[in-house]
């Protein structure tokens, strides 16, 4: 079974995420979105799944931080934003394959886990 985790350090259900797959003899590739942004199309898999608003944290420090909460944003524009401000962003983003999921989701990867 091949994963990718995109997050933060920083984030705790990135962290949790992790463990989760290591704990299942799973060796994530983790990718620090901090270090490297997540590529365009990569970010587009996830929109075109769950939808843009679904992978936007409006709960988050860095969406307040920004006013976005008071401004109209484009589509593209947000994405722009998304890529640029990993803060921004639902976390963890997980892939397995064609598989994805956006935040903590301990049900569904149990099930990719029992799958594979």
């Amino acid at each position: 079974m091949n994963v990718q985790i995109f997050g933060t350090r920083k984030s705790q259900d990135s962290k949790k995420a992790l463990r989760f797959f290591k704990e299942r003899g799973i060796k994530p590739q983790f990718v620090d979105l901090n270090e490297r942004a997540i590529a365009a199309g990569e970010l587009k898999r996830f929109v075109q799944k769950f939808g843009l608003n679904a992978l936007i944290d409006v709960k988050g420090k860095t969406y307040r931080k920004q006013g976005l909460e008071y401004m109209r944003v484009g589509d593209e524009e947000m994405i722009a934003k998304l890529i640029a401000d990993p803060g921004l962003l639902v976390q963890p983003l997980v892939r397995s394959g064609n598989a994805l999921t956006a935040g903590w989701d301990e049900a569904f990867w149990r099930e990719w886990h029992k799958r594979s």
